[in-house]
């Protein structure tokens, strides 16, 4: 494996004296020849997990005799497609089962290592972005032998126990904190598009007189309202793209903004611009692969986009963009979207142009819609600073366990003193005094 500088720079903060993870692991495989084992495992991003055999999410094998078995106390790594950092990467075997000929299997063959410890030090080095960009070839893999030469601390195994136990405990503690937190997200996040569904729709006044009508997302509308087609509503525009021009993207909460305004974890970018297409700020932008899960929204800035979004304009000053950006992210949520564009894959709709110009929209008069636009605004506007603060405390939290794991992995604190002091509840508190701030 070629010595690579951020490998060298990780492997200089350990406290401990290293060597080389052959002279503590080996790497083994045992195929699941003639079913011997049917006990099915997956490495997950929440480490490894019990599937069942019927399970076929993803791409997965229906010869089970071609995967390989794993052992209690093994090491499982996934070290394919290094470039995809999101996915999983290392995990410790719970059980004996079997799983994907194409991972890495280590097992310890030294009575001084304690296999959690390293679960939890390969982990360090998966968060830290360590294994990426080490590997070879077109996906960067890493062999088995690359792994094996991975330069590893020694630290005593009752010091490795205590601090394999040390980050079972604090790490889990922060997770139920995170957990409680993203349920929190989600309950505010709900009752935000509640509001908002309610209000575009003219649902929200239970008193207010109504009319049936034939529409497969509404059953009824005030009485005042009309239901006109799209393409009387809103034009397609296809504009060059102008130089200085930056990269706008829809998001699925329903902001369309540059790119560089927000973080783009997940996000690919395009090595060829072909087909790009100038956005003005005030344009309704639709992402036509991802409108079914809300990529819908009025745009913030002027930039340019992918020859994938369709940018609208509205034919007349009675048509508010922001207006309409509710009313369809209301539609994609009652998947209309998905009746309008069939797809045997969720990602293959395309909600085009020319499906959305015959699509029946709602139409309050202007001065209605404008009323509508700022009661959501104003009604969701605590809810939506609350939301922001608790992904913000997400994150922060996320950032302490990753730097809490490093820290004690390669020795930097002392995990026995770390706990006497209680210092996880002053850092939790912290967090949190800051977030209320």
């Amino acid at each position: 494996m070629t010595s690579l500088p951020f490998l060298e720079q990780f492997a200089a903060t350990y406290k401990w004296a290293s060597l080389p993870a052959k002279r503590i692991f080996r790497y083994a495989k045992e195929p699941n020849a003639g079913m011997k084992e049917n006990h099915r495992l997956a490495l997950t991003l929440s480490g490894v997990i019990d599937r069942s055999l019927d399970d076929i999410e993803g791409l997965q094998s229906s010869d089970y005799s071609t995967y390989q078995i794993f052992e209690s106390d093994d090491l499982v790594f996934k070290l394919i497609d290094l470039e995809n950092i999101r996915t999983s990467r290392v995990g410790y075997v719970p059980r004996r089962g079997i799983m994907s000929p194409a991972y890495i299997r280590l097992v310890k063959n030294s009575a001084e290592a304690a296999s959690k410890f390293y679960y939890w030090f390969f982990y360090a080095a998966y968060i830290n972005n360590i294994f990426n960009g080490m590997g070879g070839g077109v996906r960067q893999n890493l062999t088995p032998s690359d792994l094996l030469q991975f330069p590893v601390p020694l630290p005593n195994r009752e010091t490795q126990r205590a601090i394999a136990d040390f980050l079972d405990r604090e790490t889990a503690r922060i997770d139920q904190l995170v957990e409680k937190k993203q349920a929190l997200v989600a309950a505010l996040k709900q009752k935000i598009t509640d509001i908002a569904d309610l209000l575009a729709t003219g649902a929200e006044d239970p008193h207010r007189a109504r009319t049936s009508v034939d529409s497969p997302w509404l059953s009824e509308i005030p009485t005042d309202w009309q239901l006109v087609r799209a393409k009387f509503l809103f034009e397609e525009m296809k504009r060059p793209v102008e130089v200085e021009d930056e990269v706008i993207t829809a998001f699925r909460d329903g902001q369309v903004c540059l790119r560089s305004r927000r973080r783009t974890e997940g996000y690919t970018f395009a090595e060829l611009e072909v087909g790009y297409q100038h956005i003005c700020k005030g344009d309704l932008v639709i992402h036509t692969m991802d409108a079914f899960a809300g990529a819908i929204g009025v745009s913030e800035d002027d930039g340019k986009s992918t020859g994938e979004y369709a940018v609208c304009r509205p034919r007349s000053e009675g048509v508010i963009p922001k207006f309409y950006a509710y009313a369809l992210r209301c539609m994609a949520r009652r998947n209309y979207i998905f009746v309008l564009c069939p797809s045997v894959r969720e990602r293959a709709p395309r909600f085009r142009f020319v499906r959305f110009a015959p699509v029946f929209l709602p139409v309050p008069a202007r001065e209605e819609q404008l009323a509508i636009v700022s009661r959501i605004e104003s009604e969701t506007a605590q809810l939506r600073a609350v939301q922001g603060k608790t992904l913000e405390s997400i994150d922060r939290l996320r950032e302490y366990r990753a730097a809490l794991i490093t820290a004690a992995v390669t020795g930097q604190i002392d995990v026995s003193e770390y706990t006497r002091k209680g210092e996880t509840d002053r850092r939790l508190d912290a967090i949190e005094s800051e977030m209320r701030a």
